[in-house]
């Protein structure tokens, strides 16, 4: 039976394994602090990673939200610019009425005028009455407009023509 202090074969044996056992301890304890603090940047990682999606779902709320305040705007300027359309189309047919309208007077007008011109040929301004300026207008002759025709109280001199065309003129739109 080997003592306490005799060195036997098996002693020297378990000290090396003591000794390996020591290393891998030592070792594994080295690689046990490397994976801690590997965990530990993981953890502050898994935070900020967390806080990123958190913002980006923030971010992705605030868009679509945007995207329906978009929507609805555009919505109500179609509207609006559909009942601009129809005024606008409201009002081409107006002018249009008008146009030929006009357009039937003028062609009355321009007949009236030639069918005048056909009866009565222009007379020599001598014919004419001469009128005096509005300074030299005593009590007993024929005032005359600021457009030098006589006034319309005078209205005797006016041809045919002229008649027909106040009358045009004074026709109801």
């Amino acid at each position: 039976m080997p003592g306490i202090g005799t060195t036997g074969d098996g002693g020297g044996v378990e000290w090396l394994l003591d000794v390996a056992l020591i290393v891998l301890l030592a070792v594994t304890l080295f690689h046990a602090l490397r994976l801690e603090r590997a965990l530990g940047v993981l953890r502050r990682d898994r935070a900020a990673l967390e806080e990123l999606v958190a913002s980006f779902n923030a971010s992705t709320r605030q868009a679509e939200q945007g995207i329906e305040r978009l929507r609805a705007a555009t919505d109500g300027a179609g509207r609006q610019i559909a009942r601009q359309l129809d005024a606008a189309g409201a009002l081409k047919d107006d002018l249009v009425f008008l146009i030929e309208r006009g357009e039937r007077l003028a062609d009355r007008l321009d007949g009236l005028v030639r069918a005048g011109k056909q009866i009565a040929p222009e007379a020599p301004r001598a014919a004419l009455p001469e009128y005096p300026r509005a300074e030299t207008i005593g009590a007993d002759q024929p005032a005359i407009t600021a457009f030098g025709e006589p006034h319309a109280a005078d209205s005797r001199l006016r041809s045919q023509a002229e008649r027909d065309l106040m009358r045009a003129l004074r026709l109801p739109r």
